[in-house]
């Protein structure tokens, strides 16, 4: 197992098999919940997406959206969004560190990212939001959404850090492996990340899935 191996090549590596974790039949209920929120939440907005991947959540929240810019880092991963049919020609694609978002800027009424919380480690956290948040502006819409850890569904936590990381172990078909950060915060915990940053912030939880919104502080 190639534990020192990047996120960003894992999911490099993964881009063509990437949506096939979308499959899991027992959380097929979930995901339809799931896409009917996240549509509903993201409507009439200017979304500016984080860690698109291959753009399977960007296409179901351009259904509702009034225009997103969706960013990643990985070249591999935006090629398979590129070839996505999004409706009305409203999606833009552009390259970017999700912790930087260097050469990212308009008038955004939201941000939204899903299944990159769980990839940062809790020390990025706080620095990730500040740039974030620097990019939308006061008193935007932030959506985020994610994965709960369910036994018998998720891959086994194969370890924990120092810092309270935990890390899983993951196979792609061509049979190399990788240890992936991946944490499963609970709603307490997205709360106090957001203590002080946000405002009507809500965490709704399915069995499989969570689904944290919020608004960026408003101008004093």
């Amino acid at each position: 197992m190639a534990g020192n191996r990047s996120l960003s090549e894992y999911y490099a590596r993964r881009a063509l098999e990437y949506e096939s974790i979308y499959s899991k039949p027992e959380r097929q209920e979930d995901l339809a919940s799931l896409r009917s929120l996240l549509q509903n939440l993201l409507r009439g907005q200017d979304v500016l997406e984080l860690a698109c991947g291959t753009g399977y959540w960007t296409e179901i929240i351009s259904q509702t959206a009034r225009w997103v810019t969706a960013t990643d880092i990985n070249d591999e991963v935006l090629e398979v969004a590129q070839t996505k049919k999004f409706p009305g020609n409203k999606v833009l694609i552009r390259k970017a560190d999700a912790f930087t978002l260097d050469d990212i800027s308009g008038l955004f009424t939201a941000g939204f990212a899903a299944f990159w919380w769980s990839h940062m480690a809790k020390s990025q956290i706080p620095g990730f939001l500040r740039a974030f948040h620097s990019k939308l502006g006061r008193d935007r819409l932030v959506v985020f959404t994610d994965n709960n850890y369910v036994e018998g569904s998720s891959s086994p936590v194969l370890r924990e850090d120092e810092e309270g990381n935990t890390y899983q172990k993951r196979r792609l078909k061509d049979g190399s492996e990788y240890e992936v950060l991946k944490n499963f915060p609970s709603a307490n915990e997205l709360r106090g990340y957001l203590k002080g940053r946000a405002e009507a912030v809500e965490v709704r939880n399915l069995t499989y899935y969570w689904c944290l919104s919020y608004r960026t502080r408003p101008a004093p």
